[in-house]
């Protein structure tokens, strides 16, 4: 590919352009941007990475993600935990008789194509509500065609992370369920527009929400070396942050993502085999520039105050960084231990918000089926203390 708008203000060290005996080779076209991709199937190898995954090789064009199919990762488990029972009935094609026609309020925080809502619809009374959240246009597009045909259905255009608000304006208090699939999805990596991707061209975007915001490559312009390095290290834990972000920062224009990807390429001093080298940094603006840690964050902290004492909680994760929030936060408030605690030689008695969190992951037959399944975890735990103080669940 042409480099034109890449040109060094300044020669790198020997140390920063170490060549890796593997430079010579290419990067398969079936390696993508993100570490959580998810809702989609592919009958390509897995690589069982914290931080990578493939994507459907379309070449370098741009694809009408209704032309893709969507495979829900861990449906059939989510819905069930969401709903607080052990398994689903099973059902064959057409049979709307056996169904647990449970009433009450829940809530899709990640709607994406609808796969979770429109299963946990379907077992759900006609006096059920189910609200449903998406920060993407496009999805938010699909969640509101299927409100006009599901009553039940309402629609928020924002992230999770303004739920207890977004709740309350609607009259909504408390909810019965509430269910998370983190991650990216492949119809937003396989459009090049959206800037997710370093296989397809595209301008440097990588926001979910379009509408709103700050491009990645509007915050490119701005941002210092050091910044950018640390953003690249906190998260995408590239190990060669700073390297990478003074070749970025050298480049003239950030108008493609191709551009930026082979930047990164050639700045890289180690490769892992099987694996892109702007993978993590991609991850790391993508992550950064649409603050989805801090929302996760967020989200987690509202749901205790926004279950009904036996709700439920249901959240799917794709990579390190989200499950390990996901897990501290269950273990902190199923034990009632906080870590600003340890050294007080009389802890105050903290309540237990959450009974005893469990862990699933895929099956099998479903990581044979979509190989990306293969990173994904759901965590899940039951709202148990009733009253909810804001200053203990800190």
């Amino acid at each position: 590919m042409s480099l034109s708008k890449y040109k060094p203000k300044s020669k790198l060290t020997s140390s920063d352009t170490k060549a890796n005996p593997s430079s010579t080779t290419g990067i398969p076209e079936s390696m993508v941007s993100s570490s959580s991709i998810k809702n989609a199937s592919t009958k390509a190898p897995a690589q069982q990475l914290d931080q990578t995954t493939q994507a459907l090789s379309q070449g370098d064009t741009v694809v009408d993600d209704s032309s893709f199919v969507h495979d829900a990762v861990l449906l059939q488990e989510t819905v069930a935990a969401v709903l607080g029972v052990k398994a689903l009935p099973k059902q064959t094609e057409g049979d709307v008789q056996n169904s647990l026609q449970l009433s009450g309020i829940y809530v899709d925080a990640t709607f994406g194509r609808g796969g979770h809502s429109r299963l946990l619809l379907s077992q759900l009374a006609d006096d059920a509500q189910l609200i449903v959240f998406d920060k993407d246009p496009t999805a938010i597009s699909v969640a509101r065609k299927l409100a006009s045909e599901d009553s039940r259905v309402h629609v928020i255009h924002d992230s999770f992370a303004t739920l207890t608000d977004s709740l309350a304006a609607m009259g909504i208090m408390e909810v019965d369920g509430l269910m998370a699939d983190l991650g990216i999805s492949s119809p937003q990596i396989d459009d090049g527009r959206r800037g997710f991707s370093f296989m397809r061209d595209g301008a440097v975007d990588m926001r979910m929400d379009t509408s709103r915001g700050q491009s990645v490559a509007e915050w490119l312009e701005q941002v210092d070396d050091e910044t950018l390095a640390n953003v690249l290290y906190e998260f995408g834990e590239e190990r060669h942050s700073r390297r990478i972000a003074r070749a970025i920062k050298q480049m003239h224009s950030y108008e493609s993502t191709l551009e930026l990807a082979e930047v990164i390429k050639v700045a890289h001093p180690n490769w892992q085999r099987g694996k892109h080298p702007a993978t993590q940094s991609f991850q790391a603006m993508r992550i950064f520039i649409n603050n989805e840690l801090g929302d996760v964050d967020d989200f987690l902290a509202q749901s205790i105050p926004i279950l009904k004492t036996g709700g439920q909680l249901a959240v799917i994760s794709f990579h390190s960084l989200e499950d390990r929030r996901i897990k501290q936060f269950l273990q902190r408030h199923s034990k009632g231990q906080y870590p600003e605690d340890e050294n007080l030689p009389m802890p105050p008695k903290r309540p237990r918000y959450f009974s005893k969190p469990k862990r699933i992951g895929p099956s099998k037959a479903e990581t044979s089926q979509n190989p990306r399944a293969r990173s994904a975890w759901l965590r899940m735990a039951t709202r148990t203390d009733t009253a909810y103080q804001q200053t203990d669940a800190s």
